[in-house]
């Protein structure tokens, strides 16, 4: 964890965020994506304060697993389109800018504490960086789950490499170019998802996970984490994936679908 220092973290609870909730209580930190309007989409500074967060957590001995849940219908939308056109929506966040850049698909692996997905809303896109990052996904028996990407002219590469590591091969290539969505029984059934529950059975399924994760050794999860992290492939690959994606998006068929997009109508492909 190189983006922020120990020191930068340590006065988390004087930051403002402006997309994120932070909530320490009990060896556990809960991180609410709180941009609900948004469909929760990935602006950068809500990239930023999750790296903040997760960098306090790495540093904190007191902080034996993480939580990460979201408001709404929508658990995450993925990128944010717009600001992937260069228009930034205006924030009040007090959280710092990051020492380096961001890469959502390196953003978990060296926290090294058990991170559980609490996914009570449909998930598309870049939203996968979180269920193929945490350690352990509860998700609700009614969502949905959605890679739309090459219907915008784009592709999700650095997507599909987190997918990688938790699905078959087969399935996630099949999945990212053709576009559909998955239901979350399937998403069980090739390894994406954890558990499956019910809408009311959703508090007490991941208080169970904090209760059962308790009752083990913080310091030997920590090491195991870490040892994991260790045989897994190096950040170099998510830079090249996401230089790919930055080639892509500048592609006419890229400029098409994000256009057609923003404009609710269907893109016209050239190929080019």
């Amino acid at each position: 964890m190189n983006l922020y220092t120990k020191e930068q973290v340590a006065n988390i609870k004087s930051q403002n965020f402006a997309y994120l909730i932070v909530e320490e209580a009990d060896n556990v930190l809960t991180l609410t994506l709180n941009r609900e309007r948004k469909k929760n989409a990935l602006h950068p500074q809500l990239v930023n304060e999750l790296a903040y967060a997760l960098h306090y957590a790495h540093f904190t001995p007191s902080i034996w697993m993480i939580v990460i849940q979201a408001k709404g219908n929508v658990f995450c939308a993925g990128a944010d389109l717009k600001a992937m056109a260069g228009i930034i929506e205006e924030n009040d966040s007090s959280v710092p800018q990051p020492s380096g850049e961001v890469l959502m698909g390196e953003l978990f692996n060296k926290v090294y504490k058990p991170t559980i997905a609490k996914v009570t809303g449909d998930v598309y896109a870049g939203g996968f960086f979180f269920l193929a990052g945490c350690n352990i996904v509860v998700a609700q028996d009614n969502v949905k789950f959605g890679l739309p990407e090459v219907k915008r002219g784009i592709y999700p590469f650095q997507v599909m490499a987190a997918l990688l590591k938790v699905m078959p091969a087969r399935k996630v290539i099949d999945w990212c170019i053709r576009g559909y969505n998955l239901s979350v029984q399937d998403a069980e059934r090739y390894g994406l998802v954890t558990e499956v529950r019910t809408a009311d059975n959703m508090d007490a399924a991941v208080a169970s996970i904090i209760a059962e994760l308790k009752e083990n050794s913080p310091s030997a999860i920590r090491y195991g984490l870490e040892g994991y992290d260790n045989i897994q492939p190096s950040a170099a690959e998510h830079k090249y994936l996401y230089d790919m994606l930055q080639k892509t998006i500048s592609t006419k068929d890229g400029v098409e679908g994000l256009r057609a997009f923003r404009e609710k109508r269907k893109p016209n492909w050239s190929g080019e």
